[in-house]
């Protein structure tokens, strides 16, 4: 019996890019691919990479040629770029990087076994052509739905695959693999998104938006409960716009309580949500059902309405503080965390002021900071009012420390509150570390829990938060709260 072909994923970047790393896996493995977990075991090492900005671009290169290093001293004979930078660059990254031997867009994926399969071969598959995805579905959003199946979707495949596609999980296996046994995972949501920042070149090569059925969600989220996966977080470019091009912008409002209900699921989180459309009824959503995390992952990106207006963007520092306050009315103990751009074309220090007035009053949990770059097809790259760079180094670094201190500040208020937290990983050395329904995957702090006796990965516990370390929080368990998972997440 020949030996089976192995192939190792490389994921790099945001959690979309993870669900699209185990939609691969689920289709490679489907045609009789052994999956491995270091690309040195691997006959082809595949990078998933990001192009968002220059940093994530980087990393991406180095990860690429980091895995062709291993040619030569191992197993691996190939390394193939897949992700938003293969897609967005294609042809010229290829040029670029030559150790590479494939640059694949999102159109390969659904062949993605006989594209490795002739990389190894040793033959040549073309490098993948840029084009504007947005121009793929037509613009009117409730038209999209019926061209859908016509355009590479990545993490969209559905449930209920024909019979020899499936991985032999039961018949709502989705289309994906699991690359791990965390007992978190994400789930698209939607992908694309209509909205036109001047800084962002991510439509481009995303495309227009797109929701995904409520069925697939659900099947999707039931088969990763029978997996082990104990908390969701629903992902998608932009979340507060799921279901316009199905006929219900109010959609994630009655798919959320449905979600909440599947057997096995402790905690739903919601990510990506746009503050100018943020809904009334969304907002009591998340802060009043059962297992939805009271959480809010907004796009601030800045407050002075100048900026924000040369972003394409929506907004001001009053309005942003107005819709926090109905939030933490409803549920005080809520979790916000955003990003922003400093630096950005044309930002005065009174601008930067606003910005500072906004996050000393906006009390967030996670602050992330980046400094303006141009983005290559983007509007703002155009703009001729520049800040030098070393201004924009300066900014960057004065917001990062105010980010700081303003979020173990934040910290500190949950001094004594009670939380449920997830635990992620035990460890006789390291001790146990969880996170609270406040707190997302990678980017907003953990809680480390002073005792771990009966506590094992995938259990809720209850616990008291008793002291701090920055961002991250210590937390007591309490006393017969060990294993509390059919408790609600607040």
């Amino acid at each position: 019996m020949p030996e089976r072909r192995t192939v190792a994923l490389v994921t790099l970047g945001c959690a979309r890019n993870e669900v699209d790393s185990e939609e691969l896996a689920g289709r490679l493995e489907a045609d009789g691919w052994q999956l491995v977990e270091d690309a040195e075991d691997a006959d082809v090492a595949v990078v998933n990479t990001c192009g968002f900005v220059d940093a994530a671009k980087k990393d991406s290169v180095d990860a690429l040629l980091e895995a062709n290093d291993l040619k030569g001293h191992g197993r691996t004979q190939a390394v193939v770029a897949v992700g938003c930078m293969a897609e967005r660059y294609g042809k010229d990254l290829a040029e670029a990087l030559p150790e590479a031997d494939g640059v694949l867009g999102f159109d390969d994926y659904a062949d993605i076994s006989d594209r490795l399969q002739t990389i190894l071969n040793g033959g040549i598959h073309a490098s993948h052509t840029p084009r504007d995805r947005r121009k793929l579905l037509p613009i009117s959003p409730a038209e999209r739905q019926e061209s859908a199946g016509s355009v590479a979707l990545p993490g969209h495949a559905p449930a209920d695959l024909p019979d020899g596609l499936a991985p032999a999980s039961g018949p709502r296996a989705p289309l994906r693999r699991r690359l791990d046994g965390a007992p978190v995972a994400s789930v698209k949501l939607a992908s694309g998104c209509d909205r036109r920042c001047s800084f962002c070149a991510i439509p481009s090569f995303r495309g227009s938006f797109i929701s995904r059925r409520p069925s697939d969600v659900l099947n999707e989220t039931r088969w990763l409960a029978e997996q082990g996966v104990k908390e969701i977080m629903l992902v998608s470019e932009n979340n507060t716009s799921y279901g316009k091009d199905l006929g219900d912008i109010r959609l994630l409002e009655s798919l959320l309580p449905e979600l909440a209900e599947v057997d096995g699921l402790e905690r739903v989180r919601v990510s990506y949500l746009q503050p100018a459309e943020m809904r009334p009824g969304l907002i009591d959503v998340l802060t009043s059902t059962p297992k939805i995390a009271p959480y809010f992952d907004l796009s601030f990106q800045h407050s002075a309405p100048d900026v924000l207006r040369a972003m394409r963007r929506f907004g001001d520092t009053d309005r942003f503080l107005e819709l926090l306050d109905t939030i933490r009315s409803k549920a005080p103990e809520a979790g916000v965390r955003s990003n922003f751009i400093v630096g950005f074309p044309g930002e005065s220090e009174a601008d930067l002021a606003e910005l500072e007035r906004f996050l000393n009053h906006a009390r967030l949990d996670a602050i992330g900071v980046f400094g303006y770059s141009d983005e290559d097809g983007t509007e703002a790259a155009t703009y001729e009012n520049k800040l030098d760079e070393d201004v924009v180094a300066e900014r960057l670094a004065r917001i990062s420390r105010l980010a700081e201190e303003l979020v173990s500040q934040r910290a500190e208020e949950r001094l004594g509150e009670s939380l449920h937290v997830l635990v992620e990983s035990v460890d006789p050395a390291e001790g146990v570390y969880g996170r609270a329904a406040h707190q997302a995957p990678e980017t907003d702090g953990q809680v480390l829990l002073t005792s771990g006796e009966g506590l094992s990965v995938g259990r809720m516990v209850e616990a008291k938060v008793v002291g701090t370390e920055g961002v991250d929080l210590v937390a007591e368990p309490l006393q017969g709260s060990i294993g509390c998972s059919e408790e609600a997440d607040r």
